[in-house]
Formats: C-alpha cells, sequence, structure tokens
C-alpha cells in the first residue's frame, strides 16, 4: 500500500551527479514507495535536486527501510561528534 507521503525541504550543499560533475542541491524531496531500481517491494527515496538546473541536475536515493534509519542513525552519530563551533 502506497502512502503517497512526500515531504519536500530545502536544502544547501553539493551533489556529484550525471558525468561526474559536482553541483549545487536546493531541494530535497523524501517519499516512501516502489523503488524504480532497488530490489525492493517499497522504498525509502530521496531526490536532491536544483530545480534551477533543469531535470539533469538530480541524484536519487532507493533505501530500504532497514537502511534508511541505519542512515539516520549514522548523520546523527557524525554530527553528535563534531564540536558544536564547526556546525553554527
Amino acid at each position: 500500500m502506497c502512502t503517497y507521503t512526500t515531504i519536500k525541504d530545502t536544502v544547501n550543499g553539493s551533489a556529484k551527479g550525471p558525468n561526474s560533475s559536482w553541483f549545487h542541491v536546493s531541494d530535497v524531496t523524501v517519499y516512501f514507495d516502489h523503488p524504480v531500481h532497488a530490489m525492493a517491494g517499497h522504498t525509502l527515496n530521496i531526490d536532491f535536486t536544483d530545480p534551477s538546473k533543469g531535470p539533469s541536475a538530480r541524484v536519487a536515493l532507493e533505501l530500504t527501510a532497514e537502511s534508511a534509519r541505519a542512515l539516520v542513525a549514522a548523520v546523527q552519530e557524525a554530527l553528535a561528534a563534531v564540536p558544536p563551533a564547526l556546525t553554527a
């Protein structure tokens, strides 16, 4: 069953995309749905984009729920290990 729940937000970072070129990412879309490529029934899908550069400025992730939870924990652990002055 699909929930069609989609979360959109803004981000500030860079991603390596097509042709191994770096580009700025300004938008993120997160949703749980059927994957396009991953071998799983459903995945957490994360799209990082820069809409001002068209559809090719996109990096997409399809993660199993278990992998997505592990990623969230790893991000939180990495940020917790950094002195607060560096993340301000």
